[in-house]
């Protein structure tokens, strides 16, 4: 989730656009850069890999007037294509150095672009995709039907992107005129008193505008200084679609959406998060993943499959288990990474290490991946952060696209995680052979259609945070599940410990009757995951004795159950439905009002929650 910002105006652009990437770096710090305009004809690039600090720093090194002018470009990066280098940072230049661009999201057919723009002639100075943007652009502003026309020259491109993605480019002979575009991710103009802005967040202007107009799906805004043009990507007009707004929060609430908490809206985000894992890795009908340096002879040759994580990474895992199981009949472990290289775990050339971790630093992860690799096992990672030291490490990774995630308590990227792990699972399925490509696409498909489904349970959330509040003075919480419910439940109780400082414990079901059951007692919250009625049956009736014995003994039960599941309603004393979805999809929506539940006790709690105590994001020390 990059951070983008475009500025056409009065004042300084270097200014305005530094102080806006500050205000933004939460939305990727791989590395930074800026395009200034000096109105004369040229356009100055400073780029540094790294923090922001970096950028700034090489900023004021410069001398002379080069980064004069009142146009600009700024970009800070979350690493997507490439490594987060000082060549691969935004923004990218063409050849002559006349246009330039930054860039949010993921072009898909950038390779076959960038073979195209290669037999042209046009020599790559980066690794990543967005550069293709800005090549094709100069090549259609010098021939063609949009020869000489600037606004029409990135229209045309925009109509030959696939993908999702936001783009701004500047044209250094017509300083003065900023486009950009969007698909699937954000893009907000900010309207001020002689000059205009463009930003992925509103925290991007924030300071000098409260007024913004959020463009629509597939349109392109062009900006001045005293005017903003909105178009669809055929060129037609739409400033009637678009959606004006004001802005009526502080520019410390704006930074985080219009949200209390970066974590709440890290939740209202994991539609997004899912969908954005899941594209680009099922082309011509087989499941892809990012880097792959195993053939498929070599995952034949897989007898035995290791997860090793750390704390929610670990529970995606076990949920990885379930479906990798199920699909590929092969044994899976789930390790946690700290206990893993201590064991002495039997490891050869036909074991897969599939290593979660949302950093990619995590020293226990990593130090489980190196043993594997002494031990010639093949290693699979999963992974948000691109270019970090697990995926370097690995034979293969598959990246979560969830973003920077500024809540220490995983919400999107637990999420992403499951989805990763689930291609993986249907990525083995498929080379191994124990899937035909017809039932690798439905259940593809599935996955495909369930951030539709996490939207569907976002909105109805509002009764769990009210649940949240009530049972926030609650010496402790349990939770309980069996199957795939069972790490939902221990992904529950994590959220509970680590916001609210109360004590939660997650319980297979099954277990209840070999000691938990002594925990329960009058008034206790006891919150269970029911599994389908239809899809699970066997389970359904036990976890339903279950419920009957915790009533039994004056506890409160909290049941997250299928929509029309009326067998569960009369043993619910609060009953939170959830879509109906096949088994091994559920937990990605069971747990969202874990999650819910989890920040609204905190809340009440008068917690800050996203900065539990004690707690870091990325746990780089054993």
């Amino acid at each position: 989730m990059c951070a983008i910002v475009g500025y056409v105006g009065h004042r300084p652009a270097r200014d305005i656009v530094v102080n806006a990437l500050r205000r933004m770096e939460y939305r990727g710090y791989d590395s930074s850069g800026v395009a200034l305009l000096d109105g004369h004809g040229g356009l100055t690039v400073r780029r540094r890999a790294g923090r922001l600090a970096n950028l700034e720093m090489a900023l004021d090194e410069t001398v002379g007037d080069v980064l004069a002018g009142s146009t600009g470009l700024g970009h800070t990066r979350w690493a997507s294509h490439g490594r987060p280098t000082d060549r691969n940072a935004h923004p990218h230049r063409d050849a002559s150095g006349k246009f330039a661009v930054v860039h949010n999201g993921i072009i898909e057919n950038f390779a076959s672009l960038r073979a195209q723009l290669e037999v042209a002639g046009v020599e790559f100075a980066s690794d990543t995709d967005s550069e293709v943007a800005v090549h094709l652009v100069a090549q259609a502003y010098r021939s063609g039907a949009t020869v000489g026309d600037f606004e029409g020259s990135v229209l045309s491109v925009l109509r030959r992107l696939e993908g999702h993605f936001t783009l701004v480019f500047a044209f250094a002979d017509e300083p003065g005129t900023i486009v950009a575009a969007r698909r699937s991710t954000p893009l907000v103009v900010g309207v001020g008193d002689g000059e205009m802005f463009i930003g992925s967040d509103v925290a991007a202007f924030i300071e000098y505008t409260r007024e913004a107009v959020e463009l629509g799906q597939d349109q392109a805004v062009v900006i001045t200084a005293d005017e903003y043009r909105i178009y669809d990507f055929a060129g037609n007009r739409a400033d009637g679609h678009a959606r004006p707004f004001y802005i009526d929060w502080d520019l410390s609430a704006a930074e985080k959406g219009g949200y209390d908490y970066f974590m709440l809206k890290e939740i209202a985000e994991q539609p997004s998060a899912v969908a954005d894992t899941l594209l680009g890795h099922f082309d011509d009908n087989r499941i892809v993943l990012d880097e792959q340096r195993l053939s498929d002879q070599e995952l034949r040759e897989i007898d035995k499959v290791f997860v090793v994580a750390c704390g929610t990474a670990y529970h995606s895992g076990l949920l990885a288990k379930y479906a990798i199981e199920h699909w590929t009949r092969l044994p899976v472990e789930v390790e946690l990474a700290s206990e893993f290289r201590y064991r002495d775990p039997v490891l050869d050339r036909s074991t897969l290490v599939i290593a979660i971790s949302q950093s990619g630093e995590t020293a226990d992860t990593l130090e489980a991946v190196r043993h594997a690799k002494t031990q010639k096992a093949k290693v699979l990672a999963i992974c948000n952060t691109n270019g970090s030291q697990i995926p370097r490490e690995a034979d293969a990774v598959l990246y979560t696209r969830a973003g920077p995630e500024i809540g220490v308590a995983s919400t999107k990227t637990f999420l992403a995680q499951i989805t990763a792990s689930y291609l993986v699972g249907l990525a083995l399925a498929q080379a191994r052979g124990t899937k035909y490509p017809d039932e690798v696409a439905r259940e593809y498909r599935e996955l495909e259609a369930m951030p539709d489904q996490i939207e569907r349970v976002l909105v109805g959330v509002d009764s769990v945070s009210a649940l949240a509040k009530r049972f926030a003075l609650s010496s402790a919480v349990l939770f309980v599940g069996r199957h795939v419910g069972y790490p939902v439940a221990l992904e529950g109780a994590l959220k509970l410990k680590e916001l609210a400082y109360m004590h939660a414990e997650g319980f297979a079901a099954g277990e209840l009757k070999h000691g938990p059951i002594a925990l329960i007692e009058g008034d206790l919250p006891v919150i269970i995951v029911m599994p389908s009625p239809k899809s699970a049956v066997t389970l359904h009736a036990k976890l339903l004795s279950n419920i009957r014995e915790i009533q039994a003994r004056g506890a409160v039960t909290i049941v997250i159950a299928e929509e029309g599941d009326d067998t569960v309603a009369p043993y619910a004393d609060h009953l939170i439905e959830i879509p109906a979805v096949s088994t091994l999809f559920q937990p990605l929506l069971a747990v969202i009002p874990m999650q819910v539940f989890a920040a609204g006790v905190a809340q009440a709690r008068g917690y800050d929650v996203d900065k539990p105590r004690n707690l870091a994001k990325s746990v780089t020390v054993e």
